[in-house]
């Protein structure tokens, strides 16, 4: 079947073609690992998790790249706060980030390069950007010269001066121009530093991801990711950096960003004061809840993170875990049942789809085809014991001390006394206990 992506680069929907039709590239910008992953963060996971299946549900190798950032001024800043080493700090974030990964039944990519381990070949990218004339060195600093590169801002589609006027640019009396970026700087005392033949330093963040990405994926490849904050500057600056040091009319051909995630409709960001990391959920609730979540709008959407649409997938997830997983045989998903997923990755569409299996499935009619449509995008992953136990683990009431206060409930129901049997049922309801008056008896279960 054939795949259509929106792609940033032409500001349109396209059908994919590969560059080689058996082998596709894909490279996607991971975390920089100065602090534990948030929710926003989780979104491009899931989302470029799902292409992945995709594209291996369509060709026979594809080869994903997501790398590690694990030197950055924000490493360094954050190392000094704790008062620990980079490294130290480095590997506890990194550590958190693949729990993050497995909590939400990611697939692990092909390579997870480290930016640390690849110093030489940035060096060496440097090196033939300034033999090329794109960079300059000066006081042990190197940087692009933007001007130099005429197609800059096509893939923010605008002028570099509109780039300029609504972003942070670094002041330096370093530079030539204020646009122009860094590609090398020295490092200072007890700061991580490499030898280079511009003296002890480090490279700049925009550089590692073209670096990494040119070893593990060649000069030029299929699919370039990321969240939509990363446009500009970090993609436009890959892109320019890349084209010039490697001689190529493109860098990636095509580049898919995802939106934010809002809380209240505003952007989850570290000044909004409204951070939720992901490793906060994995005691409250099964991942496959955030999964969900974070797949109920389209990528290309804002998605408002609120507490009904995590009761809202969760009703979902249990009602779907209703369905027998014992002796499920895989079988192969039609296309019709697909072709939301490759319609521009259309997760909300599928999920309809999914709905619609379930109704068949719940009456005896192809359990199997369901079960293969969940896990195709990583749901289902556990059975029905499983999901089970980790509602109840998370409830603090024995059975015995639920049936007690149900009964207390029926008491006070029977005295008339209904504002006592709503504290009650409230009372189960925050303790993880939802209640329902059926036929004269009362039924609870684990929310």
């Amino acid at each position: 079947m054939d795949i259509f992506l929106t792609n940033n680069l032409t500001n349109k929907k396209e059908q994919f073609i590969p560059i080689q039709k058996e082998n596709i590239g894909m490279y996607v910008c991971g975390p920089t690992v100065y602090d534990d992953p948030h929710i926003g963060n989780a979104r491009p996971l899931v989302i470029f998790d799902i292409l992945f299946k995709i594209l291996k549900n369509n060709f026979s190798k594809v080869t994903y790249v997501r790398n590690i950032t694990d030197i950055d001024d924000k490493i360094i800043l954050s190392s000094q706060k704790l008062k620990i080493t980079t490294k130290e700090l480095t590997q506890k974030i990194t550590k958190s980030f693949f729990e993050d990964c497995k909590f939400l039944n990611c697939e692990d990519p092909t390579h997870q390069p480290k930016a640390t381990e690849h110093i030489d070949i940035m060096i060496q990218m440097i090196n033939d950007l300034i033999k090329k004339g794109y960079a300059y060195e000066n006081n042990k600093h190197v940087y692009f010269e933007v001007k130099k590169f005429s197609e800059y801002g096509k893939l923010s589609n605008k002028k570099l001066e509109d780039l300029i006027a609504g972003s942070r640019i670094e002041i330096s009396d370093n530079k030539k121009n204020s646009q122009d970026f860094v590609l090398w700087k020295p490092s200072i005392k007890d700061e991580p530093s490499w030898d280079s033949p511009w003296g002890s330093g480090r490279p700049g963040w925009h550089l590692e991801c073209s670096a990494m990405s040119k070893k593990l994926l060649g000069n030029e490849f299929d699919i370039h990711g990321g969240g939509i904050d990363l446009i500009f500057p970090h993609h436009e600056n890959e892109i320019a950096q890349s084209r010039c040091a490697n001689d190529t009319e493109v860098f990636a051909n095509f580049w898919i960003h995802n939106a934010f995630i809002t809380m209240s409709n505003e952007k989850m960001a570290k000044s909004q004061g409204n951070i939720l990391k992901i490793k906060d959920f994995r005691k409250k609730m099964s991942g496959q809840i955030i999964r969900l979540a974070l797949m109920s709008a389209h990528y290309r959407q804002p998605l408002d993170w609120n507490d009904k649409l995590l009761t809202d997938c969760e009703n979902t997830l249990d009602k779907w875990y209703r369905i027998k997983l014992e002796n499920f045989k895989p079988i192969k998903i039609p296309d019709e049942i697909l072709k939301p997923l490759y319609e521009d990755l259309n997760t909300p569409g599928y999920i309809a789809n999914l709905h619609g299996l379930y109704e068949k499935a719940i009456k005896g009619d192809n359990k199997d085809l369901f079960i293969s449509a969940c896990k195709f995008i990583g749901l289902l992953n556990e059975t029905s014991e499983q999901w089970h136990n980790f509602k109840k683990d998370r409830v603090s009431l024995s059975e015995s001390e639920i049936e007690k206060m149900i009964n207390l409930r029926d008491k006070a129901r029977e005295n008339k006394d209904y504002k006592e049997a709503d504290r009650i049922r409230d009372e189960l309801s925050d303790k993880g206990v939802l209640i329902e008056d059926k036929n004269g008896r009362t039924l609870w279960k684990f929310k």
